[in-house]
This record gives C-alpha cells, sequence and structure tokens, in this order.
C-alpha cells in the first residue's frame, strides 16, 4: 500500500522515538538534509542525522515526540510536534557540555518535511533551544 506523505513524514519521528536508527536509515534519504534551526545546525546525509540524534538520545533517552497538527501541500508536510523527555545524560551545546539535571522537558516544535519517492529528504525542524536550557536549569 502506497504511503502518503504525511505518513511518510510521520515515520521518521516514530523511529527516532523507538531509537530505532536503523529504521531512520530505512525511511530517510541517503542524501536527507536536516536544518535544526535551533541549534543552527545543518547536517547532510544520513549518518550525520543519525549521529546528531543520537546526541540528543544519549541526554535525554526517553525522549519521545506527540503530533500535536499535521498539514501537507503536495510533498511538502508541516508537523506540529511536542517533545517530552527527561534530562538524564550530558547536553552537548555549541558553547559547552551540560551534565545530567534528571529535569523533565516539554517543548513545542514544528518540523517541515520535504518527501520525495516515499522517503523523507529533509527535514527543516524549528525548537526554541533557550526553552530547554531554562527547563533543564541551565540559565
Amino acid at each position: 500500500m502506497p504511503q502518503t506523505p504525511i505518513d511518510v513524514a510521520k515515520e521518521q519521528i516514530l523511529a527516532h522515538n523507538e531509537k530505532n536508527w536503523d529504521r531512520v536509515k530505512q525511511v530517510v534519504a541517503p542524501n536527507v538534509v536536516y536544518d535544526e534551526v535551533g541549534t543552527r545546525r545543518t547536517v547532510t546525509g544520513v549518518n550525520a542525522l543519525v549521529d546528531t540524534w543520537k546526541e540528543w538520545a544519549t541526554a535525554m533517552p526517553d525522549s519521545k515526540a506527540s503530533f500535536d497538527s499535521v498539514t501537507v501541500s503536495g510533498d511538502t508536510v508541516v508537523l506540529e510536534v511536542t517533545w517530552r523527555g527527561h534530562h538524564t545524560g550530558p547536553l552537548h551545546t555549541p558553547t559547552r557540555e551540560i551534565a545530567a539535571t534528571g529535569k523533565p522537558i516539554e517543548l513545542r516544535a514544528v518540523q517541515v518535511v520535504a518527501v520525495a519517492n516515499g522517503k523523507t529528504k529533509s527535514i527543516r525542524q524549528y525548537f526554541d533551544m533557550a526553552t530547554i536550557l531554562q527547563q533543564i536549569g541551565a540559565v
């Protein structure tokens, strides 16, 4: 059964929720571009994407996103999500490493996902890094 662009766009988040990195590699294009606006970090390629997401999973192993709303226009899907988890591992930021605080985070975010040939070809994720830092007590 063919998947809709919405199904394809959601699949990468569902794989991240499970920390199933092999599944991430199956559902995104090999040359995927991930633009993490909140950290000003952009990576290209599925392995770089997985490495980036593994860093977040080290800092917040129980992190999961829930879907709040979805909008689609052609092959572009906009996902509004809420990330929740606990800061139980080191968080690497552009300027320093923040030791685990055990504190919970709840962060609203938006992903703009471009889909082609049944795979995610790009993700722009918008979130407020200051909110994370405030919630874990780093500011």
